[in-house]
């Protein structure tokens, strides 16, 4: 089903924005960075994005984009004069010479702080808040969310209408996955974690051919032997488009962190999310305020199921405790697409950062 949401208003052509990103411990940093930059391309923005580590981008996006310029940002690196914009990505704090730089322009930039995606009730109190700063500018505050009083999420233009549009047959021939019949396909996406045993013996219960990402999915899965009627195959790292194809062809798909994270519910897939684990274990809170949300018009046994499984796979329930059995998958997924249809009512991510800019500017 898809919602007609009211256009942004034009945005000046040629803004320069500059992107700060850190690569911390994952890619997904980097994941977000590239899809934000990427769409604000497609809205006629020019970019350049600053990046510690840009070296996942050969996989991640092979072909780049004519409006956006990586950067490697290092201690030493030659800070140019800043552009329209600048958005520090989960502040990441941008060097200080640059922050000289953006204090002494005729016309500071707009600063933002993109903020990490989460449910709580502190995102719509947070969003779009000022704080202002030493060096004499003002630093805003964006959040992404699931509610029309966040910033929303990443969507591009069209993102549906090509996923109707989509061969699943044909995309996994290409890549070398040959489901057989009556078997389903499960992408396996996650952080090193205790629950994979169980999660083999839950999806043997049908046929199943798992598709694991490289990292801990592939390394932990392949120490592990197979259930009967389970088969496994390691895909290579993927271009994000086709991370999404892939996510679009399965019928469950365990993503982790954010950005794999929203784009399974994009997909309007069944899936369970393996949430960044905190060692102050806020992550619990965190992944039940998401719950609160998502399942609050699903039917009670659904909901229970659903939360359950994303409680076990989160290392939230007691140890030794039973691997509660999936939920039939055609029920899980019309909760997931009822959820997308919440979420397509709510305008894009980038439509609204450009729209709070220029009320900025």
């Amino acid at each position: 089903m898809f919602h007609a949401v009211t256009p942004a208003r034009p945005a000046p052509a040629a803004w320069c924005w500059d992107i700060f990103c850190r690569v911390i411990d994952n890619h997904g940093d980097l994941g977000v960075c590239w899809r934000l930059v990427r769409d604000l391309a497609e809205h006629g923005q020019r970019l350049r994005l600053w990046v510690d580590d840009p070296t996942a981008l050969r996989w991640m996006a092979p072909e780049g984009h004519p409006q956006i310029e990586v950067r490697h940002w290092t201690m030493d690196t030659p800070w140019p004069e800043p552009g329209d914009v600048v958005v520090e990505a989960f502040g990441c704090d941008p060097p200080e010479a640059f922050v000289a730089r953006m204090s002494a322009a005729a016309r500071p930039p707009v600063w933002v702080n993109l903020e990490y995606l989460s449910a709580e009730d502190y995102v719509e109190r947070s969003h779009r808040l000022r704080s202002p700063q030493r060096c004499g500018l003002d630093k805003w505050f964006f959040y992404p969310g699931f509610t029309p009083a966040t910033g929303g999420l990443l969507r591009e233009d069209g993102l549906l209408a090509e996923q109707a549009r989509f061969d699943a047959a044909a995309w996994l021939a290409a890549h070398g996955i040959a489901p057989r019949p009556g078997e389903r396909l499960v992408s396996l996406f996650c952080y090193p974690q205790e629950r994979i045993p169980a999660l083999l013996s839950a999806l043997a219960d049908a046929p199943t051919l798992l598709l694991t990402t490289p990292g801990p999915a592939t390394t932990l899965s392949e120490a592990l032997p197979l259930p009967a009627g389970l088969r496994r195959q390691a895909l290579p790292w993927l271009p994000q488009p086709d991370y999404d194809r892939l996510l679009w062809a399965c019928e469950l798909n365990l993503v982790r962190g954010e950005d794999s994270f929203v784009r399974a519910q994009w997909a309007g897939r069944p899936f369970l999310w393996q949430i960044y684990p905190q060692d102050d274990g806020v992550h619990a809170d965190k992944l039940a305020a998401f719950l609160r949300r998502h399942l609050a018009a699903a039917p009670p046994a659904l909901a229970e199921a659903i939360t359950g499984l994303m409680r076990s796979w989160n290392g939230l329930t007691p140890a030794g405790s039973a691997w509660p059995p999936l939920p039939p998958l055609a029920d899980w997924q019309r909760c997931t697409l009822a959820w997308r249809a919440e979420l397509l009512a709510q305008p894009p991510l980038a439509r609204q950062l450009l729209e709070f800019v220029m009320e900025k500017r």
